[in-house]
Formats: C-alpha cells, sequence, structure tokens
C-alpha cells in the first residue's frame, strides 16, 4: 500500500480487511495513528448591528496550530446562502386572518452585516482549543456600527432602523385569532378593565452547554455528526443539504445530554458548520460552547408584552377577552410562528371564553434570536390570564380562587370544544379532565382558602405580609406530525427498540423499557434501547414540546402489535396450535392453559432468520421486525394548578416561598417517580424566571448578564418543598391514555408567585404586572405608596 493510501486509509477508521494488508505486505502496523481531533473557536461580533467590511484573518491563520481560519465571505463562496422562506400557515387555520411569515435565514458565518452581539464571523481551527482561541483573538474585522433596535415596540415604530433590509420592515410575521365576538361583547360588559403585562427575557441554561464533533470518512464519502442536540434527524437533514450529500451518508447521535429544555430543540449554525469543517479538512473536529458563548448566542426565550382588555360581569364571569401581543424573535425566528401562537392557543386556559380576539405580532430586533424554553409561548399566556383573573377579583372584592371556579370548564362538559384551531390545524378539544378539581386539590393541600385568610390576617397584625397566588393552565402535549419507533426480538432474545426521540436526562431510558416490557411481558432489563441516532431509524422528529412519550409509546404500541401478530404465527407453527390460543409469557410465548408449552424469543427469533428451516410457515417473511410511525390525530390536553404561599418583607423586597403546592394531570401515570421530578424540575425553573433570571441589554444591545454570576439561576435554597397532588384523566387520543408532562412545571409559576406577592401587598394596592419581580422594584413600589 503506498504511503499516499496510508494517509487517506488514515483519515478513517481502517477496515478490518485494510490492518490484514497491511500487516501481510510487512508494513509496521503498530505506526498507523489515527487523525487526532482539531478544535474550533468562533470569532463573535462585539457589536450589535454593524456593517461588516474585511475580516482579517491573516495573523490568525499564521498562529502555531492552527489548521484553518475561515471567514464568512470565503464560507459564502464554498456554501452559497440558504434562500429565505415564507412560512405557510396550515390551511386548517380558518379562523385566522393572518400575514406571511417572514424567515430570513441565519448564515452559518455573518458576511455582510451583524445583526447582535455575539453572532460569529470567522472561524479558527487548530490543534488544540487553547490555540483556536489565541488565534481568534488575532482576527481583525471592520465593522461600521449602525443604531440598534432593542424591542419590538422600538422595532415596530415608524422609522427605525431595519434589522434585515430587503424585507423593508422589522414585522417577520402577524395573525389575529377570533371567536365569538370580543368587540360587540366588550361594549355590552357591564364591566372592562386593561393591563399590560410584560413576561420578560431569560432562557434555558441546562448544566451542559451546547457542543458539536464531526468526523469525515473519506472511503465512504459520509458524515458523522456527534451533537447536544434534541433533533437529531433535524440535525441530519439540514447537514445533508449544506454539504451535498444523500441523508444516507450523514449520521447524527446526541449522546449523554446534559438538558434541553428546547434550547436544544432546533439547528443552529455549529451544527452545520463542525460538518463541513471536517469534511473539508479531513480531520475530527469539535467545538464546546462555554458558558458565556451559551449566554451570548444560544437561544433565548419569552420576552412578550401583552395589552389585555377584559370584559365581565358583576360575578366575575368572564363575557369577552381581547389580547393584543408582540414577541421580540430578535435577529433570527428559528421556530417561526410556533412560540405565539401557543400563547394564543392557550390564553385561554381551563376557562370558558364564548368571546375572544388574540392578535400577534412578531418583530426582529438586535438581541440573541428568541426560541422555545420549556413552555414555549405557555407560560407567557399563563400570566396574563391569571394575572388579569386576580385583577377582575380585586376589582369585584371577590376571592380569585371562586373567581376561576366560576369560569371553569368542567368536567361534566368534557370533552369541549375551545373554538379556535391549535397549531396542527386542528380544532382545540380539551380531551378529558376535571379543572375545578385540580384547583380544590391544591388549596386543600395548603389547607385550604379559609385557614390561610386567618393566617393572613395574623400575621398582618404582626406587620407581616402573606400571600397566596394560584396559577391555572391547561397544556396541549404530545403534538405530530409525527414519531416512529422499530421494535425488534433480537437473537438473544432481548426486545431491541429504537425511535427517534433523544433523551436530555428525563428517564426516557427507563420510561420506554417500561413499556416496552409491558407490552411484550419481559422485565425491562430485557429491552435494548437506542435514541437519538438516525442509524437506528431512518426517519424521526425528536424530543420537543411535551411529545416523546405520547408519540413513541404509541408507535411502541403499533409496531410491537404487528410484530405479536408475526410471533404468534411462528409459535402456533412450532406448537402445532393456532395463533388464537396463545399468549405472552415471561420471555416468550406460551400455549393458555398449558404452562409448559412454551417457545421462548430466542427460539423465536432463530426460526425467522432467512435461509433457515426452523419453523417459520410458508408465508410468513423472515425476521422479527417492525416500525411504525405514529401520526397522532392532534394533541392531548395536560393541566395543573400551582399555589403558592409567599412572605414578602417591604422593607428590603425580598419574596420567601413558605409553601408550594401544584395539582397535576397527565393522564396514564407510567412512572410516578420520574413524574414528579418532571414537574419539580419545571417549577423551579419557573421559579427562577419569576425572581431572579433575566436577560438585560444596555441601550447599544450588549448583554450586562453574561455570566452566572449576574444571571441569577435559583439554588437549592430558593426552592421550596413542592408538594404534588396528581389526578388521572386517561386520554382517549393514544392506546395508552397518556399526555405530556415536560413542560408543564414551567407554565404557572411566575402568573403564581406573582399574584401571590399581589395578595401579600394587598393593603398598598401595589400590582406587580411583570417578571421577573424584583427586590428593588418592591421597596420602591411600598415606598410610593406610603408617600401617597
Amino acid at each position: 500500500m503506498s504511503e499516499a493510501r496510508m494517509t487517506q486509509v488514515g483519515r478513517s477508521l481502517l477496515r478490518r480487511e485494510d490492518r490484514r494488508l497491511l500487516a501481510g505486505s510487512g508494513q509496521f502496523i503498530a505506526d498507523f495513528e489515527l487523525p487526532r481531533m482539531l478544535h474550533a473557536a468562533f470569532v463573535r461580533s462585539p457589536l450589535a448591528h454593524a456593517r461588516l467590511g474585511s475580516v482579517d484573518l491573516s495573523g490568525a491563520a499564521a498562529a502555531p496550530g492552527v489548521a484553518l481560519a475561515l471567514g464568512g465571505a470565503e464560507l459564502l463562496r464554498l456554501l452559497p446562502a440558504v434562500p429565505d422562506t415564507q412560512l405557510a400557515l396550515p390551511s386548517k387555520w380558518t379562523s385566522l386572518v393572518q400575514h406571511e411569515f417572514h424567515n430570513p435565514q441565519q448564515p452559518l458565518l455573518a458576511h455582510d452585516k451583524v445583526r447582535h452581539v455575539g453572532e460569529a464571523i470567522a472561524v479558527i481551527v487548530a490543534e488544540s482549543r487553547y490555540a483556536a482561541e489565541d488565534a481568534a483573538a488575532l482576527v481583525i474585522a471592520q465593522l461600521d456600527e449602525l443604531p440598534a433596535v432593542l424591542s419590538a415596540d422600538a422595532a415596530l415604530a415608524g422609522g427605525a432602523p431595519l434589522v434585515h433590509e430587503h424585507l423593508g420592515t422589522n414585522l417577520l410575521g402577524a395573525f389575529t385569532v377570533t371567536k365569538g365576538n370580543a368587540e360587540a361583547a366588550l361594549a355590552a360588559a357591564p364591566h372592562r378593565l386593561e393591563r399590560r403585562f410584560h413576561h420578560h427575557r431569560y432562557a434555558a441554561m441546562p448544566i451542559e452547554c451546547r457542543g458539536v464533533a464531526a468526523q469525515y470518512d473519506p472511503r465512504t464519502d459520509s458524515v458523522t455528526i456527534w451533537s447536544a442536540t434534541q433533533v437529531v434527524h433535524w440535525v441530519r437533514r439540514e447537514a445533508a443539504v449544506i454539504l451535498g450529500l444523500p441523508e444516507a451518508r450523514v449520521r447524527c447521535i446526541a449522546l449523554d445530554v446534559g438538558g434541553g429544555f428546547g434550547v436544544k430543540g432546533h439547528v443552529y449554525p455549529e451544527d452545520l458548520l463542525i460538518a463541513f469543517l471536517a469534511r473539508r479538512l479531513g480531520r475530527p473536529v469539535r467545538w464546546i460552547e462555554d458558558r458565556h458563548e451559551h449566554l451570548l448566542c444560544s437561544a433565548h426565550s419569552r420576552d412578550q408584552v401583552h395589552d389585555v382588555e377584559i370584559g365581565y360581569d358583576d360575578d366575575g364571569r368572564i363575557l369577552a377577552l381581547h389580547d393584543r401581543f408582540t414577541v421580540d424573535c430578535g435577529a433570527w425566528n428559528p421556530i417561526g410562528a410556533g412560540v405565539p401562537y401557543n400563547t394564543a392557543a392557550h390564553l385561554t386556559g381551563p376557562y370558558k371564553v364564548e368571546h375572544l380576539s388574540v392578535s400577534a405580532r412578531t418583530a426582529t430586533t438586535n438581541k440573541v434570536p428568541n426560541s422555545a424554553y420549556r413552555g414555549a409561548g405557555r407560560p407567557e399566556a399563563a400570566f396574563a390570564m391569571e394575572r388579569v383573573i386576580d385583577v377582575v377579583a380585586a376589582s369585584l372584592g371577590l376571592e380569585s380562587a371562586e373567581v376561576r371556579r366560576r369560569n371553569m370548564i368542567g368536567p361534566d362538559e368534557m370533552p369541549y370544544g375551545a373554538g379556535i384551531p391549535y397549531r396542527d390545524g386542528e380544532p382545540i378539544v380539551y380531551d378529558s379532565g376535571d379543572y375545578p378539581g385540580a384547583l380544590d386539590q391544591a388549596l386543600d393541600t395548603l389547607g385550604g382558602v379559609g385557614a390561610f385568610r386567618r393566617r393572613q390576617q395574623e400575621a398582618r397584625l404582626q406587620g407581616r405580609y402573606l400571600g397566596l397566588g394560584l396559577g391555572c393552565y391547561v397544556e396541549g402535549t404530545g403534538v405530530g406530525p409525527f414519531e416512529g419507533a422499530t421494535v425488534r426480538i433480537d437473537p438473544s432474545g432481548k426486545i431491541y427498540l429504537a425511535c427517534g426521540a433523544a433523551a436530555q436526562g428525563q428517564g426516557m431510558e427507563t420510561i420506554f423499557a417500561q413499556i416496552v416490557a409491558d407490552a411484550w411481558r419481559v422485565a425491562p432489563e430485557d429491552v435494548v434501547i437506542c435514541l437519538a441516532d438516525t442509524a437506528g431509524i431512518p426517519t424521526g422528529l425528536g424530543t420537543i414540546a411535551s411529545r416523546s412519550t405520547v408519540t413513541v409509546s404509541a408507535a411502541v404500541h403499533e409496531a410491537s402489535e404487528r410484530l405479536r401478530r408475526k410471533a404468534f404465527a411462528i409459535a402456533a407453527n412450532l406448537l402445532e396450535c393456532a395463533p388464537a390460543d396463545l399468549e405472552l409469557r415471561a420471555g416468550g410465548v406460551g400455549l393458555a392453559g398449558v404452562p409448559g408449552a412454551t417457545v421462548s424469543l430466542t427460539r423465536l427469533a432463530a426460526a425467522a432468520r432467512p435461509g433457515w428451516d426452523h419453523g417459520r410457515p410458508d408465508g410468513v417473511e423472515a425476521g422479527l421486525e417492525e416500525t411504525h410511525y405514529w401520526e397522532p390525530p392532534t394533541v392531548t390536553w395536560s393541566y395543573a394548578t400551582h399555589a403558592a404561599i409567599v412572605e414578602v418583607d417591604p422593607e428590603i423586597g425580598r419574596v420567601r416561598i413558605d409553601r408550594y403546592a401544584v395539582a397535576h394531570d397527565c393522564g396514564v401515570v407510567v412512572n410516578p417517580l420520574l413524574v414528579e421530578g418532571q414537574i419539580a424540575g419545571g417549577t423551579a425553573q419557573g421559579i427562577g424566571g419569576s425572581l431572579l433570571e433575566e436577560l438585560a441589554y444596555d441601550e447599544s444591545g450588549q448583554l450586562l448578564t453574561g455570566s452566572l454570576a449576574d444571571y441569577l439561576v435559583p439554588t437549592a435554597s430558593d426552592i421550596p418543598d413542592i408538594a404534588m397532588a396528581h389526578l388521572h384523566s386517561p386520554s382517549p387520543l393514544n392506546p395508552l391514555g397518556v399526555k405530556g408532562v415536560g413542560e408543564g412545571g414551567a407554565v404557572a409559576p411566575p402568573a403564581a408567585i406573582a399574584n401571590a406577592v399581589c395578595d401579600a401587598l394587598a393593603p398598598f394596592g401595589i400590582e406587580f404586572n411583570a417578571t421577573p419581580i424584583k427586590p428593588e422594584q418592591i421597596v420602591q413600589a411600598v415606598r410610593q405608596r406610603q408617600r401617597a
């Protein structure tokens, strides 16, 4: 074998045949070295909005250990830009008055202008991360600063600087959802009020930041990508397009991902660029995001402003609701209309609202792109709705729990049509549930409203301020369009499952093993799970939107049913009986009523092998494997009530959560411990968003909270013990009756805590209609009231 061939082979893993050839020719196999990993570092913009001129990479390219220094202009010559798209909304959205949604495509590296601080303008690839970082500091970029636009209101004002000039507007999309006649109902309502609610900008802080590694195999012209992603098939699809390869030659794997929460739920430029670099250089390339980069570049979330008008009667019953809200989506719009329409679809929550008008506008600004974070539009909706209900109750001198109860959909009204479409285009129909029951259980867990009011009054006499707050919501879960599962009886007798879900610490391996074990009457230890690997199943959607247990369990059920029919046909032939006389037993298939007549799964697998006459009957194809893609008819509806008791110190503005309760319903509970872990984790994140976490910018677009010293995540001392009560309303929309639970915990805490703080400070007549609620805001508001 020539030296050139040796070098080429060295860029990929040696095949066994190559190793034999090398050894046989007398060449020294010990001299062979696999290609060493290269490390990437990005040069990122220090300005929020600027024209990008020349980028001098010469100093970086000449630095020690640098393999490549690449700027956006050169990359554009190598990889043509992806054209902008216009998002077509589902034709089933018959009640929407809609504009077209613009979807400008983010380049892998900026080449004409930069649109937020931290946007990548060049990449350095070197022998070590240290060398890459040192070389990146030598890059000189010419940036001509432009005025930055930093809020949706500013972006939509006349004469605002344009983030994307070719669009001619900063409005990326708008829609209106209507039901009944809100304008007429508001005009006729005995009472009306208006409030503005702001749900601020914060983001997911997974314990593991993003990271990508890629390796190119020149022998097969294929690329393998390892990404800390929630959507491996989406990454593969986009990478194949960028690289000009068939999808069959691109493999994406997500290993043990340390948290996702939505921030890893779409494809980033780094996912694609690292794969391109590995192929171009013929060596593995890795990029690991540090925490500062995560805060500066990974998608943020929330940042909605709602102007709500509500009409109601003397008993607090809602007669009409009108909400006009804006979304600051930052410089790019990674998931289109998903978040704003989630907000609109979930706004009315568990309440009957006969007359509704919701108008949404999405504006682009010079901030980090805004995308999904646990809840993805639902916390914003719950905050607006739950706060306005408390304001209605206060205006009438009624207990807020009673106003909720009077407006709630009852269990005898299920299934309940909400009268507007969901984001899948299907009409929203709440499938099952007991919303008043959840409200009562949450309150009972805290000892009841009456007991709390007595305690609250006693505390006020002592100069202490306690408050009770509620947050109720519904959540569409298990959204389509599909998810797949491959179930196979392995020759060892174990059951193999592959699916498109991507675990990030939720315990999916445990849940799916339980589901498969129940379906096949085997121990969970006898189930082999393959997740987040495009080589495991050809098509998948991924783990987002509280969907994996719902969709994968249904796919597993259907695939298992098909496979069981085949296994029973083979077993019936071996046992000389009818398939109808068989049953699943521990590790095999047996003749009902005859304990000793059993065929093991190992024997069935052997009988099913092609080319072997081991008992497979005529007409039954070889192999014991089935794949099914579950396409749900629409979403299932989980729901919950969160109840919080807080104590507020008006002198220093401290909010201490005294007690916290959650009454939750996610249908059939597969694993109670994991469900409670999901609820507790989401609640902790919601508490962080209520009181601590904030992504703040200065007037020039510089991020002020660029480290965890400034961006405050809650610690164990900030999170109370969470008392949980479970309701069980199985969904009729899937075989197991399950509903999603992944995002729910994060939806209600901002509303519940804000309501509790307002209730505590009711003697001062103070409202807090924006998050986060900060100590200095409390102190200032109390002092203003005391001076008035």
